[in-house]
């Protein structure tokens, strides 16, 4: 089989394991996370602040600017309205950076921390502007990645306390093997890591460029590109079928 269209139908194949999820309602936090706690990061999302303190001339300048020391401390279980949070049918991830964490800025740092259910898969995805360490804190992970072109996949399984390194750039991904729920903390070298998903970045082109990378071998109207693009699951999704059937964990009904 021809390797494009090899991918092809291995994200199709994922896609019908791991059904569509609406995105996070406006205000809304991940699942598990408990609004309980004490009220932290109160500056969460206040871009004219992130503003200030990128020009502010001198570092001690940027610590007068935020004069409450609870705004110093970012809550993962319980994060701030709008923030950096992703939640899908397979678990939940949550992420300080310089919006929903101002304190970041010009500390060239920022952190995910990720909770994967019963076979939850953070799918394919890149980070362009830093290298990731990821530990897993609970749990079992399957990680894998693979730097660029010509260079072969690096896979392992994470048992709880062991860390791993995905390159600048590098496709990567994490994937809970388990029917326990699993934990991992992520950490970039940059407050604005920025994140692309793969697959949805590449269905995402013109149906034609979309054509003529799977080739000639897999012919297909530009209205599959549309099918395939909205079967595409949102992450964090649920993984591979073998799990799945392990975990007696059913697909939407409705795929």
């Amino acid at each position: 089989m021809h390797a494009s269209s090899l991918l092809l139908t291995l994200v199709s194949t994922l896609a019908a394991a791991a059904p569509q999820n609406p995105p996070l309602k406006e205000n809304s936090t991940p699942p598990g996370t408990n609004s309980s706690r004490p009220p932290v990061n109160s500056l969460a999302n206040n871009l004219a602040l992130v503003q200030s303190l990128f020009l502010a001339p001198k570092a001690v300048d940027r610590i007068k600017m935020i004069p409450q020391d609870s705004d110093f401390v970012f809550d993962f279980l319980n994060p701030p309205p709008n923030s950096s949070a992703t939640a899908g049918f397979g678990g939940s991830a949550v992420s300080a950076d310089r919006v929903s964490f101002p304190p970041l800025v010009s500390t060239n740092t920022a952190m995910t921390v990720g909770f994967l259910g019963p076979c939850g898969f953070n799918t394919p995805h890149t980070h362009p502007r830093s290298a990731e360490l990821n530990i897993l804190i609970e749990g079992s992970m399957t990680t894998q990645f693979i730097q660029e072109n010509g260079a072969r996949p690096v896979t392992n399984t994470l048992i709880p306390m062991q860390m791993t390194v995905f390159p600048l750039g590098s496709m990567h991904t994490e994937y809970n093997p388990d029917c326990s729920p699993a934990k991992f903390v992520a950490s970039f070298a940059n407050e604005d890591a920025g994140v692309q998903q793969e697959a949805q970045t590449f269905f995402g082109l013109d149906p034609s460029v979309v054509q003529a990378a799977i080739g000639n071998g897999f012919a297909f109207e530009g209205k599959d590109v549309t099918r395939f693009r909205d079967l595409i699951p949102k992450n964090i999704a649920h993984g591979v079928e073998a799990c799945l059937k392990k975990c007696n964990i059913a697909p939407d009904p409705s795929n």
